[in-house]
């Protein structure tokens, strides 16, 4: 059982920030116990004409009643990462999605279950589609019209493929590897990677950093959110490191997951100073490095030959 994202139901005054609601899995399928993102998320693949059951909980820590309503809406995948549709905007996965409560009454600090069903019909084409199973809150101004002020919303992501056969394969690749320093000078670590599988992924990283000044290692150094890429997607992966890390070199070790698929990245960095371009390479790298400088010192031999080919005869009364 995993906690989906909960933010504050209410954001006037210090006191109301911490009362939350929320809502989270209760279920897990078998067959997906070892996968990380299945705690949190609805991830599954299913052939078609399939219906199948998740059990949801809505929970709160307010100490007054709280009226949540209930709904599934559209998200999808792309350059943006996992995006939302606004409102109650529906999509092909939505109209499979049905809840047995469309709205709840939160005793203080309760909780109460919900089921989802998901029919999937026998003529859904393959493919990969996605929603949200909200839980809303709403609050009225006090004014006489009674319009909507705040709308605070959090939800359970669906990640449901759907086709004959086994379920398409998980894969990413990590890129180019650059150390660099954020606008407020932290050092950080930013990872070029690419979906080269047929699902999404939530990309979660970690680093450890050894080998350091004076033996030094440091970690690991985890992201504050996963990135998220389509299937065929490319995207940038960034991990803030530790304020008073000194500049290097270093020996990284960059650890991406996505569920049961983990890639890792090694190689060596050098954290520019504050203000300069970052300087970093990962291991694929150095012989490229190497080709780069040899490359130069031969131009550089080439210029002075021809400078010397060229240089021009003196004139009548000056030195050879």
């Amino acid at each position: 059982m995993s906690a989906a994202a909960v933010t504050p139901a209410a954001a006037d005054g210090d006191a109301r920030r911490q009362e939350r609601f929320g809502i989270r899995l209760l279920e897990i399928p078998e067959n997906r116990l070892d996968d990380p993102r299945s705690h949190a998320f609805i991830v599954d693949h299913v052939n078609p004409g399939t219906t199948f059951t998740r059990r949801l909980e809505v929970f709160s820590t307010s100490p007054e009643r709280q009226h949540v309503s209930l709904y599934p809406a559209a998200a999808r995948v792309g350059a943006a990462g996992f995006t939302f549709a606004p409102a109650r905007a529906a999509n092909e996965l939505t109209s499979w999605i049905t809840l047995d409560r469309t709205a709840v009454d939160l005793p203080p600090r309760g909780r109460v279950p919900v089921t989802a069903t998901v029919a999937v019909p026998a003529t859904a084409v393959k493919g990969e589609r996605y929603a949200v199973i909200w839980a809303e809150i709403s609050s009225a101004s006090p004014g006489p019209a009674g319009n909507v002020a705040l709308v605070n919303r959090v939800g359970v992501r669906a990640y449901l493929d759907v086709g004959p056969g086994g379920e398409p394969p998980t894969s990413f690749r990590i890129g180019g590897v650059t150390a660099g320093r954020a606008g407020d000078g932290r050092p950080r670590l930013v990872a070029e990677v690419g979906n080269t599988g047929e699902r999404a992924v939530d990309l979660e990283s970690e680093v450890r950093l050894s080998e350091g000044p004076s033996a030094l290692s440091a970690g690991p150094f985890r992201s504050t959110r996963a990135v998220t890429l389509p299937p065929g997607g490319h995207g940038q992966v960034t991990v803030l490191l530790g304020d008073d890390l000194p500049a290097g070199p270093w020996r990284f070790r960059l650890t991406l997951r996505s569920g049961r698929v983990s890639r890792t990245a090694t190689g060596t960095i050098t954290f520019p100073a504050a203000g300069e371009r970052a300087a970093a390479r990962n291991d694929p790298s150095v012989p490229v490095l190497v080709a780069c400088a040899a490359a130069a010192i031969a131009a550089m031999v080439l210029l002075v030959v021809n400078l010397r080919r060229f240089r021009r005869r003196p004139l009548d009364g000056e030195a050879a």
